[in-house]
């Protein structure tokens, strides 16, 4: 019914829209059309006149993929606890849940678009499209074509990392195809037309402009770089093509920015360099394997960059390093800024897993880094990158509890410089706070309070946290924590970099400005 709102809602604004733009009310428009013969508006050269025989060629390869699936809920019991409990849950082989429920199992369908790229019926999507949610599992892959013809299909390949799948259909008879164009070529600016299955009304298509190129979203993700467009994809646009003007496939639609899950002139596609040595690996049945070093990292922010006294825009910071992984061997530590990789500058656009995981697993790099301020060079032999759901894995932590450490704190906080510069109130870490926050780390200070209206309350230090180093420099009493204050200022520095731990996380670097 959500939709349907939203089509009623556009519809109803079309003729309002038709009036802003003329500036006439739509009648007078019509009116003034039918007493004035008005000459065609040639567009600019380059500029398309309609995009009607593009399309024409093209949706006949784009097509739309369903899929079938049983998924795992867990129900609820009314009458747990009560004489009728047993009526509810647990029968037929369904499992007891918390509440006296049972774990059914339901059918769900998945919308989503696709191309050809052979006559014999290979068929490219997003992994994401053909993935069960949940706890749920796929139970069979549908594709219809333009024409309505509907055939079962079944998965080649695929690749979570890159979110890039293939499937197969046969036919019977050759197939309508597209290509894979050279998406290196393509500029700012540039027009480009998007055909898919957004909510399942059919195949529709629009057109639009490409944004931005190696668009960076901030997921940290080894294939974090897009063609960002304002053509309206939607849902079920996912794993359809974005066409440049010669009818080749420059991108596969894959994601929009939408604070209300329709299209607001911000989408992205996966790049056609990007995705066509996957795709065709995956055809021939061969393991996608990328490069690994095993850290933790995080742009290389304004406040970063100034805590650390190095230029902006520039490298990315190690959060923390894996043990016994690549980067741990070669000798990189948290606090680390990686600025090149074989001599790669390393940017927001290029960033370090993209470039590390493009690297073939056992090859050597040459990482050039920032560390204490100074420059310095190290060589690693570059591993195999883990799955993602391994690497979701990775770092895992529990969550922190809920006592509160400080109801009798056996210190009073600490005044003055730290209060007035970074927004906090701090406390020496005594034995018995170390207990109440589950932590064995025996030297710091703990943060008792926190100033909301500071940047440390902005970038969500709290009440708990204890910090560890600051600057270059490990933080073993309050007095430590003022003196790294005064070589921040005395450097004319404008932040300070934090090294905080939260109950039961790993340690962190928070980049704070002084006030």
């Amino acid at each position: 019914m959500r939709y349907a709102y939203g089509l009623t809602s556009a519809l109803l604004l079309g003729g309002a829209t038709l009036s802003l733009v003329t500036g006439l009310p739509a009648g007078a428009q019509v009116a003034q059309n039918d007493a004035h013969k008005i000459e065609a508006v040639v567009p600019r050269v380059g500029a398309p006149a309609s995009f009607a025989d593009l399309t024409e060629q093209l949706q006949p390869a784009v097509v739309n993929i369903s899929t079938r699936q049983k998924v795992h809920v867990q129900s609820e019991n009314p009458f747990a606890g009560t004489p009728f409990g047993d009526l509810f849950g647990g029968g037929q082989g369904q499992g007891q849940g918390e509440n006296g429920g049972g774990s059914e199992t339901r059918e769900a369908q998945s919308l989503g678009s696709g191309f050809i790229i052979s006559p014999d019926g290979y068929i490219v999507t997003n992994n994401h499209v053909i993935t069960a949610e949940g706890q749920g599992e796929v139970e069979s892959i549908s594709v219809t074509l333009p024409s309505g013809d509907e055939y079962p299909a079944r998965i080649i390949g695929r690749d979570s990392a890159s979110d890039l799948a293939v499937l197969k259909i046969n036919a019977g008879h050759p197939l309508p195809f597209v290509k894979f164009g050279n998406s290196r070529e393509a500029r700012v600016g540039d027009w480009v037309i998007a055909i898919g299955d957004p909510f399942g009304l059919g195949g529709t298509v629009t057109a639009g402009i490409i944004s931005a190129l190696t668009r960076n979203t901030g997921t940290g993700s080894a294939y974090d770089r897009y063609i960002q467009t304002d053509a309206a994809i939607n849902r079920g646009n996912s794993g359809g093509p974005m066409f440049d003007m010669k009818g080749q496939v420059i991108g596969i639609n894959n994601a929009i920015f939408s604070p209300n899950g329709g299209s607001i002139g911000i989408g992205f596609a996966i790049p056609a360099d990007i995705a066509q040595p996957i795709v065709e690996r995956l055809m021939n049945g061969q393991v996608i394997e990328r490069g690994y070093l095993g850290v933790r990292i995080q742009p290389v922010t304004d406040d970063l960059a100034d805590s650390l006294g190095i230029p902006h825009n520039r490298g990315e910071f190690i959060q923390g390093v894996e043990p016994g992984k690549a980067g741990a061997i070669a000798g990189l530590k948290a606090g680390d800024v990686v600025i090149r990789v074989n001599g790669h500058e390393v940017t927001p656009n290029d960033t370090l897993s993209y470039l590390v995981a493009n690297s073939p697993p056992g090859s050597r790099v040459t990482l050039d880094l920032i560390r204490d301020g100074h420059p310095l060079t190290v060589n690693a032999t570059v591993g195999k990158r883990p799955s993602e759901e391994e690497l979701a894995q990775n770092f895992d932590t529990q969550q922190p509890g809920g006592s509160d450490p400080f109801a009798n704190p056996e210190n009073h906080a600490s005044h003055g410089l730290v209060e007035q510069t970074l927004g906090l109130s701090t406390l020496p870490l005594t034995p018995a706070i170390a207990r109440e926050l589950g932590t064995s780390t025996t030297t710091g200070v703990v943060i008792n309070a926190v100033d909301s209206s500071s940047d440390a309350g902005a970038k969500g230090l709290q009440r708990g946290d204890i910090i560890i180093g600051a600057g270059d420099r490990p933080v073993a009493s309050l007095a430590d924590l003022e003196q790294a204050v005064r070589t921040a200022q005395a450097a004319h520095r404008p932040a300070i970099l934090l090294q905080v731990m939260r109950q039961g996380k790993p340690a962190i670097y928070v980049p704070i400005r002084l006030r």
